[in-house]
C-alpha cells in the first residue's frame, strides 16, 4: 500500500442531482482539506455501479486507507453498503460503520425488528414482514416512510395520514408502495420533542434538539426535505438546532445517552453514527432512525456537535481515521 495515500470515496453525483445528493461533494472537499494537513495525500474518487471500474481504480491507487463517503449508488440509497462490501473484498481499510452495520441499520423495517430485539422503542409500525404490529395498531396519525431512502428525502405535507385503523392504513400503505418510487412502511407519528445524538468512536457528543419555532397547529412537526435543504422555506428557517438545555432536562438528556449507547453496542457501530429521537408528551424517548454515514458538512449538525465538544473539523476526521487504522491493524 501507498504508506501515505488517501481516497476519499463519494457517490456519484452530476448536476442535475438534488441538493441531498450534490452535498457530498462539499463533505469531500472539506475532508480532502483536513487530510492533506494532516500530512496524507488524498484524492477524491466517485463510486460507480460499474464494479469492475472502481476495482481497477482502487487497485491502481493503492491508498492506505479509503475515506468512505457513499450514500447512495445511482442516488439509489438502497446500494449503500456495495461500497464497504467492494473494499472488504478488497481488503482494504475504510473509515466509519461496515458493511453489515450499514446495510441493517439502512433498511428501516429491518432496523425496527432489531431495535426491538435490543429492548429499544421505536415507533409502532406497519410494513413488510412485520404482520404482529399491524393488529395493535388504531386510529391515529401516521407517516408514510421509504425503507430505504433517508427518512427526510421523502417527507413533505402529504406523508401524514390521519386513519381509522389498520385496514385502512394497510390500503393506504400499499397504494404508496405502487407509486413506482420503492417500498415504504407507515410509521406511528410521535407528536413531541426531536433529538439528534452523535458519537465519534464510541464518545458522546453533545445532544442537539430540533426546534419547531413557530410552527401553525395544524403544519407536521417533521425535519423535512425543505427544513434540511431548502434555505428560502419556511421549514428552514424555523427549525434552529440549540444544544442548551434546562437542568429539568439532563435525566431525559443522560436517557438518550444510555439509549444511544445500546445502540452502538448492539448493532456493532465504528468510526461516527447519529441516533434520531423523538420524545412524546410522557417524556419517553423512541429511536426513529440510526445514521451510519450522516453528513459531515461544516453547517450540518454533527460538525456542530464535535465543534460544541471543542473538535475541529480536522480534529474530528483526524479521530475517524485513526479509529479506522487501529481497527484494521
Amino acid at each position: 500500500m501507498n504508506g501515505k495515500k488517501a481516497v476519499i470515496l463519494h457517490s456519484q453525483v452530476g448536476e442535475d442531482s438534488p441538493k441531498d445528493e450534490q452535498d457530498v461533494l462539499v463533505q469531500a472537499d472539506e475532508v480532502c482539506q483536513s487530510l492533506a494537513e494532516l500530512g496524507y495525500q488524498p484524492e477524491i474518487v466517485p463510486f460507480y455501479l460499474d464494479l469492475e471500474k472502481n476495482i481497477r481504480t482502487l487497485k491502481k491507487m493503492d491508498p492506505l486507507f479509503v475515506f468512505n463517503l457513499v450514500e447512495t449508488v445511482e442516488g439509489n440509497g438502497q446500494l449503500i453498503h456495495l461500497a464497504p462490501a467492494l473494499l472488504d473484498h478488497l481488503g482494504l481499510p475504510y473509515t466509519g460503520n461496515s458493511q453489515e452495520a450499514i446495510f441493517v441499520t439502512s433498511n428501516k423495517a429491518l432496523s425496527k425488528k432489531l431495535l426491538s430485539a435490543a429492548g429499544v422503542a421505536s415507533p409502532p409500525w406497519l410494513g413488510d414482514g412485520n404482520p404482529r404490529d399491524a393488529a395493535a395498531l388504531g386510529a391515529g396519525r401516521y407517516l408514510l416512510k421509504s425503507v430505504w431512502e433517508h427518512a427526510s428525502n421523502w417527507f413533505d405535507d402529504s406523508s401524514l395520514v390521519q386513519v381509522g385503523g389498520a385496514a385502512e392504513l394497510g390500503a393506504l400503505l400499499e397504494k404508496k408502495n405502487r407509486s413506482g418510487r420503492g417500498r415504504f412502511y407507515a410509521e406511528s407519528y410521535i407528536d413531541g420533542r426531536e433529538f439528534n445524538l452523535a458519537l465519534l468512536t464510541g464518545e458522546f457528543l453533545p445532544a442537539a434538539e430540533i426546534q419547531f419555532v413557530e410552527f401553525p397547529d395544524d403544519k407536521l412537526r417533521i425535519v423535512d426535505f425543505r427544513a434540511k435543504w431548502e434555505e428560502a422555506s419556511f421549514e428552514y428557517t424555523h427549525t434552529p438546532r440549540t444544544f442548551d438545555f434546562p437542568a429539568a432536562d439532563q435525566p431525559l438528556l443522560a436517557e438518550l445517552r444510555t439509549i444511544a449507547g445500546r445502540c452502538w453496542d448492539f448493532f456493532n457501530l465504528s468510526g461516527y453514527a447519529r441516533v434520531d429521537f423523538r420524545v412524546d408528551k410522557n417524556n419517553r424517548p423512541w429511536v426513529l432512525e440510526i445514521n451510519t454515514n450522516p453528513c459531515l458538512s461544516p453547517d450540518g449538525g454533527f460538525h456542530a456537535a464535535a465543534e460544541r465538544n471543542g473538535l475541529s473539523f480536522s480534529k474530528t476526521v483526524e479521530r475517524i481515521v485513526n479509529d479506522c487504522l487501529s481497527a484494521k491493524k
